[in-house]
């Protein structure tokens, strides 16, 4: 059986346990891009604090090694709508962004009427959000190159009592897929847990007490996705306690990326890695 630790260390974004304080919500997304012409990785994180949201932007090349990494607090008024220059590899990079019409769901992560945008020696590298035109900073990105970046890993807080859910795109051409953990645990001498995909049930772990951490491969639109879990802590932990899942679906990014200078680059990226999903999934009551 696959343990955790050999999947986290394979994973496009930083998926250890954890230490953020309980109760903060958090989304993180990797994506796959390009810095002059090179394989890079992006790592975006929104995150609600008691004062509002946090956003993190962070890039490191395919070594590893970190170009840059800053945090952003658009609660504040002043930086609702902005930009903040850094300076990697000896060239410029503007990120900007517009979260004053921002609307937000349940979690920390924008849902429409927002923008960011990392912008590189004149090269768009990312964008998200539902504009191509960046409003007040007289940025267009129609004028720009542009290479549509990938995400490959996700990684997010979710909060129930015995239902939890998340979508997820486990092959950047295939389409979103809700994904629903079902477990009871409070009051039931023999819980179980139950995973379906959409209405369809993919797994179901019975005896759970004694299978509380394992893997097994679905198959989602025929292809293979391995789902880990481990509820160690909503059995045996505090009434409050997380669980771990993780779906992990074809070459993972790491991999990718040490191999990209070998690859033929006109092939598109999602073809040749897939998605991972991990879910912090905290019982609350």
């Amino acid at each position: 059986m696959r343990d955790f630790a050999s999947c986290l260390s394979q994973s496009g974004v930083q998926v250890a346990h954890s230490s953020s304080p309980s109760g903060q919500s958090m989304v993180q997304c990797a994506y796959y891009a390009r810095l002059r012409g090179k394989s890079c990785r992006v790592t975006v994180t929104w995150t609600k604090v008691a004062m509002g949201q946090v956003l993190g932007v962070a890039m490191d090349d395919s070594s590893g090694r970190c170009l840059c990494k800053t945090e952003i607090k658009p609660w504040l008024s002043a930086k609702r709508k902005g930009s903040k220059a850094m300076e990697v590899d000896g060239a410029a990079l503007d990120i900007i962004w517009d979260m004053s019409c921002a609307k937000f769901a349940a979690g920390p992560e924008p849902l429409e009427c927002f923008y960011v945008a990392l912008i590189f020696d004149l090269e768009a590298i990312l964008v998200l959000g539902d504009t191509r035109t960046l409003g007040d900073h007289n940025v267009s990105l129609d004028a720009l190159p542009y290479s549509r970046p990938v995400m490959v890993a996700r990684k997010e807080h979710v909060y129930g009592k015995k239902v939890y859910s998340a979508k997820a795109r486990f092959l950047d051409v295939g389409q979103d897929h809700h994904i629903t953990v079902e477990c009871d645990t409070s009051g039931v001498k023999d819980p179980s847990l139950e995973i379906r995909i959409g209405k369809k049930r993919v797994l179901q772990v019975k005896r759970l007490a004694w299978k509380f951490r394992g893997n097994q491969t679905i198959y989602v639109d025929g292809v293979p996705v391995e789902v880990l879990w481990d509820v160690h802590d909503w059995l045996f932990g505090s009434s409050n306690g997380c669980a771990v899942f993780l779906f992990q679906s074809g070459q993972s990014l790491e991999k990718f990326l040490l191999r990209s200078g070998s690859q033929d680059e006109t092939e598109h990226p999602s073809h040749r890695f897939g998605f991972t999903l991990m879910l912090h999934a905290c019982k609350v009551e």
